[in-house]
């Protein structure tokens, strides 16, 4: 008796579901390592490379989605996989190491209270609420809130972009602070990646990528890590404005009406 169609398909797809799995399980194996590089706070040289490991993280985050697309190989499982994977990347693993950074010298400051790992556990909180809502409801062509990667990946660009730099801890907390009440804001963000796979054939995305890794690493190997960094930050801070300015927009139209 021969198979159907239908369970030949499921057959293929339970054996190519470990590509997209490994990816992400990638993104959670270089997430435990930033917290582990974060962690050593007798050597705050490693604060980079911790903030790096998140960036190859969002790498990674982003080709188990491709990889499950291009092989028809989504499952529930490795969408629940996904989400743990992002909340110790983009969640604890960002905090660790903003409090390895800035926070913890705010810890017993004048009293006897630990502000500065108070100020950390908020991140985790809302990336935790931001996953958890994307899970129980979204719409495919916007995300509402700023994605944990997104945000995780901010983070992780502060201690590279300024470690030859000066900056006040100041700022850098309210950054922190910041995109954390941005995920869990109700802000319509594009989702790029929609239009992305729609004009790009598997092909011709898999070069874009290979140019943009490709232009980045240049940019850090010809004028510093640092200036690729800030780079990053700008085009990522182009994109949280695009979502305020929106709101602004809609909430405008609104007011009229």
């Amino acid at each position: 008796m021969n198979s159907s169609p239908e369970k030949i398909k499921k057959g293929i797809v339970s054996k190519l579901g470990w590509v997209p799995n490994l990816f992400t399980l990638g993104n959670l194996w270089m997430g435990f390592f930033a917290i582990i590089l974060a962690f050593q706070r007798s050597d705050s040289s490693l604060l980079p490379l911790s903030g790096l490991l998140i960036l190859l993280a969002a790498l990674c985050d982003g080709l188990d989605g491709y990889a499950a697309r291009l092989l028809n190989a989504q499952s529930d499982l490795g969408a629940q996989l996904d989400s743990l994977a992002d909340l110790t990347t983009f969640g604890i693993a960002p905090a660790i190491l903003m409090y390895s950074q800035v926070l913890k010298n705010f810890d017993n400051i004048g009293f006897d209270f630990p502000l500065g790992m108070v100020l950390a556990a908020i991140y985790p909180a809302c990336a935790a609420y931001r996953l958890a809502r994307f899970n129980v409801s979204h719409v495919e062509d916007a995300f509402s809130g700023l994605p944990s990667p997104v945000a995780g990946v901010i983070v992780g660009l502060l201690p590279i972009a300024f470690q030859r730099i000066s900056v006040s801890p100041y700022i850098l907390i309210f950054v922190f602070i910041l995109v954390a009440f941005l995920m869990v804001s109700t802000l319509r963000y594009a989702k790029p990646q929609v239009t992305i796979f729609r004009k790009f054939s598997p092909a011709r995305l898999s070069i874009l990528i290979v140019f943009l890794i490709g232009s980045l690493v240049f940019i850090g190997f010809r004028y510093g890590a640092d200036h690729a960094a800030a780079g990053l930050l700008t085009l990522i801070g182009v994109y949280i404005v695009s979502g305020l300015v929106a709101y602004a927009i809609h909430a405008i139209q609104e007011y009229r009406v």
